[in-house]
């Protein structure tokens, strides 16, 4: 007889119920979540179990790895689309929703999704952990310009690099607010320090790693970018083909075809969004910033010129993820092209 597992996992339980071929329910239990107490629990069935599967969320990657490496066939699956069948039923409790997983594993109702390697949620960790500490820091920059404008100190345009040394230098003869902002100030200080230690740590990563060096080549796409590709695709052999990786990141436009009605929306926003995020400051580098003539930027002038600037940067992220993916899968060089454009030659 088959069997299949279903896991509805929360912080500090899982619930756990196990269905036979015909999807009679043979176990049910609440363990803790752990993969050593899960496989434990499963471990009567463990010679006919097809699969054990959860959704996606916080806990799934090491989950996932835990129960795999005790020899079980774990997977985890789509949440949307498990939304989408619970939907059918009016009770939601944690018991209820293991027993939904494990019928929609058994009847084939859902979609496995990629688990990514250790290696790249810990390149995650430390590109998100960058850009949390300077988020704080440009709130910090805000707070102290935006209350400073109450006393009649307008700081200007001032860079980051100078910044400090503005207000202090605007705030020389007023004691009593300069002690009141100076701890703002020491706290942004120690945010960028810690930056810094986090770009010293990343350019490493990225001049150690040889899909990194081939993708830096791409104009536009810096070391951030690369790192994000890296962690965000992890294997390239998930996507059968390239065309999938924008569609993959939400780069892609929303599609209403019903009747006569046929019409593109905006794009789907669906995955990851720091990526995502990180292909349109590329994209504008290209367009913008990157002096070397190439057929890629050349297209997106012409987009920019003919649909707005906006819609250009979109179009340019979305070729530049298939590009990247391209580049890294095939392990080919970027393409600048064979001739310069004439408007651009000069």
């Amino acid at each position: 007889m088959k069997y299949y597992a279903g896991l509805d996992v929360s912080m500090e339980e899982t619930a756990v119920c196990v269905v036979d071929g015909e999807g009679k329910i043979v176990g049910e239990a609440k363990v803790a979540s752990e993969p050593g107490a899960i496989a434990g629990y499963l471990a009567r069935w463990s010679g006919s179990l097809v699969r054990v599967a959860q959704e996606a969320g916080g806990l799934s990657p090491w989950l996932h790895e835990g129960l795999v490496g005790f020899g079980l066939a774990a997977v985890c699956i789509e949440t949307r689309r498990m939304k989408a069948y619970a939907k059918a039923s009016s009770v939601k409790t944690d018991r209820r929703d293991a027993r939904l997983i494990a019928l929609a594993v058994r009847a084939g109702l859902y979609r496995a999704v990629h688990v990514k390697s250790q290696d790249s949620h810990k390149l995650r960790l430390a590109l998100t952990g960058r850009q949390a500490l300077l988020r704080q820091a440009r709130q910090l920059q805000g707070k102290v310009r935006g209350d400073l404008k109450v006393f009649g100190v307008k700081l200007g345009r001032v860079g980051s690099g100078g910044f400090a040394g503005r207000v202090k230098t605007l705030l020389s003869g007023r004691a009593d607010l300069w002690s009141l902002v100076e701890p703002l100030l020491a706290m942004r200080a120690a945010l960028l320090a810690q930056v810094r230690v986090y770009d010293r740590a990343l350019y490493r990563l990225a001049q150690d790693d040889a899909v990194c060096r081939q993708l830096m080549t791409v104009p536009g796409v810096g070391k951030l970018t690369a790192l994000a590709f890296r962690a965000g695709i992890d294997a390239p052999e998930r996507f059968t083909r390239a065309r999938c990786v924008p569609v993959a990141l939400g780069l892609t436009p929303r599609v209403d075809n019903s009747g006569e009605l046929e019409r593109n929306g905006a794009i789907t926003k669906a995955g990851d969004k720091f990526l995502r995020s990180l292909l349109f400051e590329a994209a504008n580098a290209l367009l913008t910033r990157s002096r070397r003539w190439s057929a890629l930027k050349h297209w997106g002038l012409a987009v920019a010129k003919k649909r707005g600037v906006n819609r250009a940067r979109v179009a340019v992220a979305r070729r530049l993820a298939i590009i990247l993916f391209v580049m890294w899968r095939d392990g080919s060089d970027f393409r600048y092209g064979r001739e310069e454009c004439p408007a651009t030659a000069a």
